[in-house]
């Protein structure tokens, strides 16, 4: 079955492929560099991309126009994981890469659209995007701020982010940020580790039709890190709110300043993003200006192929990755569209309508928004002008193949399913879409270019077309720097050292196909195992989920548990309104069976009102395992951490008896 190929749901148009960036690379690495790849080749140009990091990266720098304000003096000087050495003796700076004058970057250009749940909008040049970094910039050096400091942020996905960040990371200091649904704890958890001098926060947020005043949250907040001597508001919900102490974003912008780029060296600190926090405090993942660079434009230009005159969406928080990929269409002269809301207020089409009056060419959104798109029965080929988008990007979850085939059936013949794979660690996707490789039905369609991953046994020996463990087995510049307050890199190489010295264990379990093709099968550390086989929860999921009487679900095998014998096998239901666990369960027992496999059909099934998940809206998995074995639920999990922590309730009740 592994070894059988699956349909083709979407194939590069030869002449549209020829002229994609990608192609473009291909033959500036022939001609420039002697490497013998066809300009459709994509096989043959990963494989020397990961048999010659420092070949292909220098290449990639050269190509994609990287600004080295002081060159390196090697590509890679240590390729140790661990610890990998890129770009020595280099100094460069993200802001100037994303504000400088280019090709798709004039001051007339339009460089951010900004829409609301609520119909405000709001559209940005490059010439005011630069002018409003410029103020920001220098309202901060007012404040005192410069080289290593640290700047946090609780604000929506909106201008003042963006802005805010360019500002942060043009003067060398630190940007860390997350989204205004964050709870004070987590706010802390997260924000007290860097000890910043300044916080900008919003007076509240709008979500799903409702107005949410986050200033009580933000004065807690401000009391417990002591470090602050700067809380700057932004009226975001009322033109006059005001906060006890806080200055206003109108003062830190009134005056118009010089727009300059501080050079720091390539793995200086340009953010920190954060573990999910599941269990004990948040990690800080340290990125660095050039690692993000020279990443995010091999996969903005060679793999998504933006650039001038392209507008780029993905429907994300400040508190994502995704967000930072998603500023970083600047670095390619495109158009970053930004949106603020819940996906499906007033209706699931919200974001379809933003894709056609916006004009979107990559439509980025999370696998699970796809699924309920679908399960809701919408048509957006039927109902919306879609015809300038050429891509539907997915991330967030395994995309189910029912999810690639209707976006093939229900968007467009013509799109490319781009669905990728990574995470917060690396802040980039590792399996990637490519614009000269085939979609097949369920599956990633290729390694990303200079990201070795390969599947391990459990003897740890690279196995194909079979599951096994993700690993990389070589660096890739945007790993992180380090961790926050972690000086010896222990916690780092704990992380993800630990299994296999010198390859990076991601978490995940992954099939990689001869072709070069990859399904991901959900998380190896929630993975089920029954009579010694292993099964991902991805596919449990894609069934469970097809039934339209169910609206969420959670799968637990406690035999996972370090039982001496095999446990249960679990199914938690969310149900629709008027189902019953009588007439579903049989139904669900019958389609895991013929799906999936008679192992996959659980031991019970029990009903439950929510499914607990992370700010980031990860299914909390393992948290749940650990708790139905006895952990004390405030070590299993930080509350504040989650969407819902109510819904742990039903789960610790279970637990005790």
């Amino acid at each position: 079955m592994a070894n059988d190929v699956p349909e083709v749901l979407w194939t590069p148009e030869p002449a549209t492929a020829r002229a994609s960036s990608l192609a473009k690379f291909a033959r500036f690495v022939r001609e420039r560099r002697g490497v013998a790849v066809d300009e459709l080749d994509y096989a043959t140009l990963h494989a020397w991309s990961v048999s010659d990091l420092d070949g292909f990266w220098s290449a990639a720098a050269e190509f994609l126009g990287v600004r080295f304000q002081t060159r390196p003096t090697a590509t890679l000087a240590s390729a140790t994981m661990p610890g990998a050495e890129w770009f020595p003796g280099s100094t460069l700076n993200y802001a100037e890469h994303a504000l400088a004058a280019g090709s798709g970057r004039r001051n007339d250009d339009l460089a951010l659209v900004f829409v609301r749940e609520d119909g405000l909008d709001r559209l940005l040049t490059y010439g005011e995007l630069r002018d409003l970094v410029g103020r920001v910039r220098g309202g901060l050096l007012r404040l005192g701020i410069g080289r290593g400091d640290r700047v946090v942020a609780v604000l929506p996905n909106c201008v003042e982010a963006v802005a805010a960040f360019l500002a942060v990371a043009s003067l060398g200091a630190t940007w860390s940020s997350c989204s205004p649904d964050f709870g004070t704890r987590a706010l802390r958890d997260r924000f007290a580790q860097l000890e910043p001098s300044v916080l900008i926060t919003v007076d509240g947020y709008r979500y799903g039709g409702k107005a949410f005043d986050v200033r009580d949250r933000v004065r807690t907040l401000c009391q417990q890190i002591p470090s602050l001597r700067t809380t700057v508001l932004v009226p975001y919900l009322d033109a006059a709110a005001q906060l006890d102490g806080a200055s206003s974003w109108a003062e830190l912008t009134t005056e118009a300043g010089p727009l300059e780029y501080d050079a720091v060296p390539f793995d200086h600190p340009l953010w920190v993003l954060y573990s999910s926090g599941t269990t004990g405090l948040p990690k800080g993942i340290v990125h660095g200006h050039g690692g993000i660079i020279v990443e995010h434009l091999k996969t903005s230009r060679l793999h998504h192929d933006l650039g001038p005159g392209e507008r780029f969406f993905w429907f994300t928080t400040t508190g994502w990755m995704m967000w930072n990929l998603l500023v970083s269409g600047l670095l390619t002269g495109a158009t970053v569209i930004l949106y603020d809301g819940h996906p499906g207020h007033p209706d699931l089409e919200t974001l379809w309508r933003v894709a056609e009056k916006h004009h979107v060419s990559y439509f980025g959104v999370s696998a699970p928004y796809i699924h309920a798109c679908r399960k809701a029965g919408l048509r957006p080929v039927d109902q919306f002008d879609l015809s300038k988008v050429r891509a539907v990007g997915s991330t967030g979850a395994p995309l189910s193949p029912e999810g690639f085939r209707w976006v093939a059936e229900a968007v467009g013949k013509h799109i490319q399913i781009c669905s990728m794979s990574g995470g917060t660690d690396l802040c980039t996707a590792f399996l990637e879409s490519a614009p000269t490789v085939p979609v097949w039905l369920g599956e990633l369609s290729c390694a990303a270019l200079g990201a070795s991953v390969v599947a391990y046994d459990s003897d740890g020996v690279e196995v194909v077309d079979e599951v096994g463990e993700l690993v990389l087995t070589k660096p890739m510049p945007s790993m992180p720097v380090s961790f926050w307050n972690d000086p010896d890199g222990s916690r780092l190489r704990a992380a993800y050292f630990d299994d296999y010295p010198g390859v990076w264990r991601h978490g995940d379990w992954v099939r990689r196909a001869s072709r070069g093709s990859y399904v991901i099968y959900g998380r190896s550390d929630s993975t089920l195992k029954r009579g010694g086989v292993r099964m991902g929860t991805a596919d449990f999921y894609a069934v469970v989920e097809g039934h339209e009487q169910v609206i969420d679900s959670l799968v637990i095998d406690t035999s996972e548990l370090g039982a001496p014998t095999e446990g249960e096998l679990l199914c938690f239901l969310v149900l629709a309104p008027g189902a019953t666990l009588e007439e579903v369960a049989s139904q669900l027992k019958e389609s895991l069976r013929t799906e999936l496999s008679p192992r996959h059909v659980p031991d019970r099934f029990l009903v439950v009102q929510a499914i607990p998940r992370t700010l980031n809206g990860k299914k909390c998995e393992v948290p749940v395992k650990r708790i139905l074995a006895g952990v004390d639920p405030d070590q299993a999990v930080s509350r504040d951490a989650l969407q819902n922590p109510e819904s742990l309730g039903i789960f610790i009740d279970l637990a005790g008896r």
